[in-house]
């Protein structure tokens, strides 16, 4: 019968399938953080028309 990953010991099975996961989350945390951030200023033109009316009486 021949050996495979699966036939040793369970702390090697582990110890792999740990390292597997760490690498496959690295690669997705940099893969997200590398890739180029869309321009959505919506939120500061909403926060700042905010800013310049505050205080001022609302229009009726």
């Amino acid at each position: 019968m021949s050996s495979s990953f699966h036939n040793a010991d369970r702390r090697t099975h582990r110890k792999i399938m740990l390292v597997g996961l760490l690498c496959c989350a690295a690669f997705v945390a940099i893969s997200f953080f590398a890739r180029e951030q869309p321009a959505n200023t919506y939120v500061l033109l909403k926060a700042d028309k905010l800013v310049r009316t505050a205080g001022s009486l609302p229009i009726k």
